[in-house]
């Protein structure tokens, strides 16, 4: 699959991704740092195997990478509370041009990343548990073309339909 290369005019262009342009243009957020991270096609791939093969969101491929990147880590553990959640928000409509750009559609589910830490005035909002620390719920994609392979719950539903067709009938 090629890359996806989204520039911050290719964002303010997309009808979401316009909304937040104060993201995009305050240079104290690392908004540049982000799209250059995301312009990579090996994290893409993570992105579109999370969703394919480990049954969760695409940005769980990568948002341990994507927080380890120190101008990230240091904006998100600003206690600017609004700031930090636009930005997230903003990442996340970011993941979404480029999974729609790759074939993908949302599924209008959210997965879990993480589980909030109980809030603290004058704290930083983060994680205590799950896979990230600063993100806690991320958009679920399918294939537009569907999906190649069965969730676990399809398969167990499709097994107890099945099973029940085949049983022998029992004698009285």
């Amino acid at each position: 699959m090629p890359i996806v290369k989204i520039t911050r005019k290719v964002f303010l262009e997309d009808s979401q991704g316009r909304t937040f342009s104060d993201v995009v243009n305050d240079e104290n957020q690392p908004f540049d740092i982000v799209l250059a991270f995301f312009n990579n096609a090996d994290r893409q791939n993570r992105m579109d195997d999370s969703e394919l093969h480990h049954d969760r969101a695409p940005l769980a491929g990568v948002v341990r990478e994507l927080e380890s990147l120190p101008e990230v880590d240091q904006f998100l553990s600003a206690v600017h509370s609004k700031k930090t959640t636009r930005f997230r928000q903003a990442v996340g409509v970011l993941v979404r041009m480029i999974m729609e750009n790759r074939g993908w559609e949302k599924t209008g589910r959210k997965g879990s990343l993480g589980v909030r830490s109980p809030r603290q005035s004058r704290t930083p909002a983060h994680n205590t548990g799950g896979l990230a620390f600063w993100f806690v719920r991320a958009e679920r994609y399918q294939k537009v073309e569907g999906m190649p392979f069965q969730t676990v719950k399809e398969r167990c539903q499709e097994f107890v339909e099945t099973s029940k067709t085949q049983q022998p009938a029992v004698k009285a």
